[in-house]
Formats: structure tokens, C-alpha cells, sequence
């Protein structure tokens, strides 16, 4: 019998403001240990938060992006437990009027196909602050720099049915966030990250009992957690086991889940609404003011990319994964056909880019300096060939198209005159294969337009080369 999975995440997004989300010290990462603190983050007697409205406008785009229901009044909560990092003993959170409601969320898969994973609530609350280990032997030291910073939480449905719905859907709200500017995205410094919820059933049965794997800060890490963790639960399953409700986290280093405390109900945390913070109350206004400052969003630009470009649905996806290699592109694919400028981006500049280990935003080839590039291959200057090597010469050296163009002397031959010189000499010097082109082996073709370009040191425009040499071939000496 199967066992059908299902999986629930609960993002938390490091909004980017200035400041924090009820105090005025800075967010700024990495800066020494507890010097961005003050009286309210530090949880001093008689300091009272002050709600950061920066915080609230990033809350509504995210909202207005996934269509959800925006809750026009929402309250702020306490959200009680202790932990040394959170000076309070609690949590400043929403819980049952958060400010982002239902929505939704549409995601493609490998195999082209698309879903639709609902979003249950999107709310506002206040980051922990951290405990650092390394530095100390048989103690632990606290920082509390990131208390405070804001956090928007945001939590599906559990609407995902293996790994690779939810390393998609991941993926779609992370670029999400990044299109709207709301987070920088930062996996490695934990500005974004999720908690699953796994459990396993028979297809049609009720939920099981969930297991939470909590701070996963990488899809890959992510995409492993839930597997390990289908396999673990399916085995206690047949073996005639029962599922504990617990927390666990994932060991990058073991590839494996373990238990870190049993899981906590909603009723264990004493919700109840923070005496010092006014309900927060949306009017029209402010929310249309949010609205007409969101970018075109992810899924409007996917389908623009494949009416106006051409494009499939794959490439156009790739293209706009991110806002900065969408942008990137459209510099590159003005005035020239979209295709051959989506397959330079997707192909050659993605992959230096992914062997170099460096992001879109970083990238040593200028958006107008390929646009150039791949111009002078539709102008037939150059081959495509000779074009990823000066592609590879700018990425890694720098310098201007048309200067190494001229310089290397690389200008594409299109005399039919002179190509024709060298498929002659070529036909000539190889008998043998030609007798055996025209006894019906197609294939020596490439033989022949290699030789060609050999002779040519690659600048024979290949177009010509092919005609020619079929002209050449197919006639009877």
C-alpha cells in the first residue's frame, strides 16, 4: 500500500527595512556582537515598541502579490515561551488576526506541469536574537543584534505532495520576495528560511501526525530534510510504530533528522494580545499606494517574456526566476531575436556565472556588452563559435567586442568566392569521402564542413559553407 506525503511550510522573511520592526536600531548584518540594541530590544522595564510602518507596507505588497485577503484590522500578540535569546520571555507576533490573509501561490514544475499551493496567513512578529557556541567552552554567549529585526512569517497550506513541490514553491516565494524588495533573500545569512511539516498517509485518510523540521536554509538542505524524513516515518509506519509529534532538526553533515523537543500547540505559547501595541488598522488608501508602487511580478513577466520574445514556457521561467536576471536580459534581447538572446543568457553567461560561483548582480559581462556580442552574430561579423570565445576572453579578461574583433582579425568570411576556394581544395583532398557521401552516408557532411572551418581557422560563415558543400557534393564530377 502507498503512502501518500504531506507537506506544510512556514517561511520567515527578513523584511528589509532600515530599522527594526518596533525600535529605531539598525538590522544591518554582522556587525559586533549586541552593539545594535537598545532599551525596547533589550526588553528594559517601562520601554515600549513603537510599530516600524515600513514593516507593514513590504507585509501588504506580499498580500497584493499572492492575492490574498488583506485583513484591514489585525492585532498584535504575545506569544509566550522562554529561550535565552528572547529577552522578553515572549514573542511579539500575530495569531489570530494577522495582516495577510488567504492567498495563493503558482508554481511550475520540472515536467512543465503547475499547481496551486494556497497560502493560509502571512503575519508580522519580531526575530529571536541567537546563541553562539563556537567561541565558548562549556557555556554559550547571546547576541542580540537580529532581536527585533522584523520577520514576516508566511504559511501554506499543507498543499504539497513530495520534495520537489516544495523546493518549487520555495523557490517561487523566494524569488517573490527578492522581485518585490521586501527581503534580500540571504539563505546563508538566514534572512530566509522555512520550518517543514511532513507526515505521511494512506491516499484519502485523514493527516497524520506531523513532524516539524525547523530553520532549513537552502533548497538543497530543504529537498534532503523531507526526504530523509518521508523514509524515517514510513518505516515506523510498517514496522507497526506510531509517528510522536515533535520538532527536529536537520544534520547537514549526517544527512538526517533528529528529535530537538517535542511540538508545541498553540495554546502552549498563551497567546494574548500585547496590551502595549494598538490594533493595526489598513485603510484604501495606503493599500492602493502599496499597490501602485509592486514591479510586474513573476508570472505577469513570464508570460509578457513568451508573447514578446517568443520564448517557451521553460526558458521564460529560467529567465525570470530572478528580477535581476530578467532585467539582465531584456538589456540583452533589446533589438535583437529573442531566441538566440534567451539561449546566450541561459546557456554560455549562466554557466560561467555557475562555474565562476558568483550571483547575476556581480557579473563582469555588461547586459549592453553581450547584446553587442550576439549582434554581430546576426550581422554575420562573427560565427557563434568565435563569439564564445571572445565571450570567454571578456568574462575573464575584459575588454570591447568590436576591439578584440579587429585586433584577432576575426572577422567572418562571407566572399562565396573564397569560401568556394576552400570547399574545392577540401572536396579534392578527400576522395574517399566523398565517394562515400554519395553512396548515402549524410553523416560525412560534418566531416566535410569541419574540415572547412579548419581551413577557414573558424571564420567561414557556416551557412555558406553548408550550401556550397552541398552544391559541391550532390553535383556529379
Amino acid at each position: 500500500m502507498d503512502w501518500e506525503v504531506v507537506i506544510g511550510l512556514e517561511v520567515h522573511a527578513q523584511l528589509n527595512t532600515a530599522t527594526k520592526i518596533f525600535c529605531g536600531c539598525s538590522t544591518a548584518f554582522g556587525a559586533e556582537p549586541n552593539s545594535h540594541t537598545c532599551p525596547v530590544c533589550l526588553a528594559m522595564p517601562g520601554a515600549l515598541p513603537v510599530l516600524n510602518a515600513a514593516a507593514v507596507d513590504k507585509a501588504i505588497a506580499l498580500g497584493l502579490a499572492i492575492g490574498a485577503q488583506l485583513n484591514r484590522k489585525s492585532i498584535f500578540a504575545r506569544k509566550n515561551y522562554f529561550y535565552p535569546d528572547l529577552p522578553k520571555g515572549y514573542q511579539i507576533s500575530q495569531y489570530e488576526l494577522p495582516v495577510v490573509g488567504q492567498g495563493q501561490l503558482m508554481v511550475q514544475m520540472a515536467d512543465g506541469t503547475e499547481k496551486v499551493i494556497g497560502v493560509t496567513r502571512a503575519h508580522l512578529e519580531e526575530d529571536a536574537g541567537k546563541s553562539l557556541h563556537e567561541a565558548f567552552v562549556g557555556q554559550s554567549g547571546i547576541d542580540l543584534n537580529r532581536a527585533g529585526t522584523p520577520l514576516l512569517e508566511i504559511v501554506s497550506e499543507p498543499d504539497m505532495r513530495s520534495s520537489a513541490e516544495a523546493v518549487a514553491y520555495l523557490k517561487k516565494l523566494h524569488a517573490l520576495v527578492r522581485y518585490l524588495e521586501i527581503c534580500d533573500g540571504n539563505m546563508q545569512e538566514g534572512s530566509f528560511r522555512c520550518d517543514a511539516n511532513v507526515s505521511l498517509r494512506r491516499p484519502g485518510a485523514p493527516f497524520g501526525t506531523r513532524a516539524e523540521i525547523k530553520n532549513l536554509n537552502s533548497f538543497r538542505f530543504l529537498e534532503k530534510a523531507i526526504e530523509y524524513e518521508i523514509l524515517r516515518q514510513k518505516d515506523i509506519l510498517e514496522s507497526g510504530g506510531s509517528i510522536v509529534q515533535e520538532t527536529r532538526l536537520y544534520d547537514a553533515n549526517r544527512d538526517e533528522t533528529r528529535s530537538m523537543r517535542s511540538k508545541e500547540e498553540a495554546n502552549d505559547y498563551r497567546y494574548f494580545p500585547d496590551p502595549d501595541l494598538l490594533p493595526l488598522v489598513l485603510d484604501e488608501a495606503r493599500i492602493e499606494k502599496v499597490r501602485q508602487g509592486l514591479p510586474e511580478l513573476p508570472d505577469a513577466k513570464r508570460a509578457r517574456f513568451m508573447d514578446q520574445y517568443q520564448l517557451s514556457a521553460y526558458d521564460a521561467g529560467v529567465l525570470t526566476a530572478s528580477r535581476d536576471l530578467a532585467d539582465y536580459f531584456e538589456v540583452v534581447a533589446d533589438g535583437v531575436e529573442g531566441k538566440l538572446a534567451a539561449n546566450w543568457v541561459m546557456g554560455d553567461l549562466l554557466g560561467a556565472l555557475n562555474k565562476a560561483g558568483i550571483e547575476i548582480q556581480e557579473c563582469p559581462v555588461p547586459a549592453d556588452k553581450l547584446r553587442l556580442l550576439v549582434q554581430r552574430i546576426e550581422d554575420k561579423t562573427i560565427s557563434g563559435k568565435i563569439a564564445k570565445d571572445i565571450f570567454e576572453e571578456i568574462f575573464h579578461q575584459g575588454g570591447e567586442v568590436d576591439a578584440i574583433i579587429d585586433s584577432r582579425g576575426l572577422r567572418q568570411i562571407t566572399d562565396v568566392t573564397a569560401i568556394a576556394v576552400m570547399v574545392d581544395a577540401i572536396i579534392s583532398a578527400n576522395p574517399q569521402q566523398v565517394a562515400g557521401y554519395r553512396a548515402g552516408k549524410d553523416k560525412l557532411l560534418g566531416f566535410f564542413v569541419g574540415q572547412v572551418m579548419k581551413a577557414s581557422q573558424g571564420k567561414a560563415n557556416p551557412d555558406q559553407v553548408n550550401a556550397l558543400l552541398l552544391e559541391r557534393l550532390q553535383k556529379p564530377d
